[in-house]
């Protein structure tokens, strides 16, 4: 009998403590302390957006900080929705950056304008709006006492990765941003890259890296492609993560592996879009403004989970962030 108690307390030693070091890993991505913060901000056309015109609606967007644990001045990254709003490769993305003591502010551009998704009409809201919110949202944290303003980075996905990409030009940062200080790095997510802004090369001397999947046929990645190359023309420090298998969304593990149609939902893969010189953006292929009704503008993408290019980039996002923050 006293064998047996010998040799279940020999086990128990061995359990007990992988089941506190596994507590213990888990609870590093609760947040130290959680808040809801109203952004002032504004709804643009992409027109007023570009000529920095300011005369938009007033509108009151909403942002979730989670503070990460850890003492001081915390950094921070900004999490930017696609145009499907908050979906759950966010929440993922959160947990681990607080199991790193990054604090996570996840940016709700859509709930404070009324909307819950644009995907089948992209229409709903001007392409560049979520990039003021993000400087709106600097503003704050500029002025926050558990955040290291010289630490803040910036990512997004899809809609909200084109947001991340673009928010990286100087030219937006003179006309909008009015915090004082500047994102850290951008790391857009397939984000989309047909439309060619003017002085679109004269971007923030900060890292910009880019992830996006070959088999994208939302956004397609060969107009990152160029973009990229001309960004490294211009010496600029950026950076395009491709995954060969990967779809768009191929960050989202509640989606399935195998890819699907997204309903409806457009895309302007089939479209060339510039600026001209007086902020108005064009359809290339019509000389014309363009338009969500043109004839270039598609639906019925795919969308779908990719485990490996999934795990690659959380790698890739991590040393990243390591080396701009200067975390152990």
């Amino acid at each position: 009998m006293a064998r047996h108690f010998l040799i279940a307390a020999i086990v128990l030693s061995f359990i007990v403590p992988a089941v506190v070091i596994a507590q213990d890993a888990g609870t590093k991505q609760i947040a130290a302390r959680t808040e809801l913060n109203p952004i002032q901000s504004l709804t643009l056309s992409d027109e007023q957006f570009l000529k920095g015109d300011d005369r938009g609606k007033q509108v009151v967007v909403t942002g979730l900080f989670r503070i990460a644990q850890g003492s001081g001045r915390l950094p921070v990254v900004v999490l930017v929705h696609g145009s499907g709003g908050i979906t759950p490769n966010l929440e993922f993305w959160t947990r681990e950056f607080n199991e790193m003591g990054v604090s996570t502010f996840t940016l709700d551009g859509f709930t404070g304008r009324g909307l819950t998704e644009v995907n089948t009409n992209q229409a709903l809201l001007g392409r560049l709006n979520m990039i003021l919110d993000a400087y709106r949202v600097l503003g704050i944290l500029a002025k926050h006492p558990l955040v290291d303003p010289s630490r803040i980075a910036l990512m997004g996905f899809s809609r909200g990765g084109q947001a991340t990409l673009y928010a990286s030009l100087k030219r937006f940062h003179r006309m909008w941003n009015k915090s004082g200080i500047e994102f850290a790095a951008y790391l857009p997510f397939y984000p989309d890259c047909m439309t060619t802004y003017q002085t679109d090369t004269e971007v923030a001397d900060r890292p910009i890296r880019i992830f996006h999947g070959v088999a994208d046929d939302y956004n397609p990645i060969a107009p990152c492609k160029a973009y990229v190359e001309r960004l490294r023309s211009a010496g600029r420090d950026v950076q395009l993560i491709e995954y060969p298998n990967a779809s768009h969304l191929f960050d989202n593990p509640l989606m399935n592996t195998t890819p699907s149609i997204r309903k409806n939902a457009q895309t302007v893969r089939g479209c060339e879009i510039r600026e001209e010189a007086t902020g108005q953006l064009i359809n290339v292929a019509t000389g014309q403004p363009f338009s969500y009704k043109d004839a270039c503008v598609e639906r019925d993408p795919h969308v779908g989970y990719d485990p490996t290019a999934f795990q690659a980039a959380k790698q890739s996002v991590k040393d990243l962030l390591k080396r701009t923050f200067k975390l152990n």
